[in-house]
């Protein structure tokens, strides 16, 4: 490259970055700045009615792994909180799995239609998102609850005698989750096996593959990408998933989001707070670098 070249680059990419910086700026205060805000209140003291006092404490991080005794002064893990952490979390792993149960079939099967049938259906998987996340958990509550639409079939059938409680359950909330996000999942795995070639299959099964050996060895490894941003679009909402877990759940099987909206509430304890939300952020950067990687490992490998 000849020094006129050269500067004729340096001098687009200085350009470049001078148009963009004004959203570069924006961008930084509104993400950034927030997230300072909240690691600065982990480190403060709460305050008699909210709030915080301007004195630096560790209690808010301690209290999201210890409690201390009031009369003894000792030190225990906080069970209650270590339980709201793995409920949040195995419900997430559990949530992001059935919907890929349920997703995977669902997508091939719209892959596999005719173009015109196939933009029906995609426009059907879409539809839900036209409507309020919280008009949706209360459709899906008039359907499980006591006198709701399930229950009222089954007692007209006779398969029971009376109504199955569902309601306030973890398996209440297990259904909502999984009809409020499973949407999420079917996009990407749409997306990917639409892309995949049906001839791979007929390789395979001349070479005399079982269909489990077709699926195991030939689909899921191509549509591998797919099944990461499914899973990846499901688990991060349902980590921190807040409506949902309000409304089936009744207060009785509170989430990470619930009991972090509880400490900026009725709780008082702003740095509590705080220092959950940082836990959370935490755990679903982490959740983000394991897809990048993953991704990355796919592009190495062509």
């Amino acid at each position: 490259m000849s020094p006129a070249e050269d500067r004729q680059a340096r001098l687009s990419a200085r350009n470049g970055w001078l148009l963009s910086a004004p959203a570069l700026v924006i961008l930084t205060i509104a993400a950034i700045g927030p997230l300072l805000i909240v690691l600065v209140y982990s480190f403060l003291t709460p305050g008699d009615y909210g709030n915080v006092v301007w004195e630096f404490s560790w209690n808010g991080w301690k209290s999201v792994f210890v409690e201390e005794d009031i009369f003894e002064g000792t030190l225990s893990l906080a069970d209650a909180h270590l339980t709201i952490f793995w409920r949040s979390l195995s419900l997430s792993i559990l949530t992001t799995v059935l919907t890929f149960l349920v997703g995977f079939p669902t997508a091939w099967w719209i892959a596999t239609k005719p173009p015109k049938a196939r933009a029906f259906w995609l426009f059907l998987i879409t539809l839900p998102f036209w409507t309020n996340i919280l008009v949706r958990t209360f459709a899906i509550n008039q359907i499980i609850r006591n006198e709701g639409v399930l229950n009222s079939l089954l007692i007209w059938a006779g398969v029971i005698d009376s109504p199955i409680q569902l309601t306030y359950t973890p398996t209440a909330l297990l259904i909502g989750m999984v009809y409020v996000y499973l949407p999420l999942m079917v996009l990407p795995l749409f997306a990917a096996i639409d892309r995949f070639d049906m001839r791979l299959l007929e390789a395979g099964y001349d070479l005399y593959a079982s269909r489990w050996q077709v699926l195991r060895r030939i689909i899921l490894p191509i549509v591998k990408p797919g099944i990461i941003a499914g899973s990846i679009l499901v688990l991060v909402p349902c980590l921190g998933a807040y409506v949902t877990p309000r409304i089936l759940g009744g207060g009785k099987m509170m989430m990470l989001g619930n009991f972090i909206e509880l400490q900026f509430g009725q709780g008082r304890n702003w740095p509590l707070g705080a220092a959950l939300s940082i836990v959370l952020l935490v755990i679903v950067t982490a959740a983000l670098l394991i897809y990048v990687r993953a991704l990355s490992g796919e592009k190495r490998h062509g």
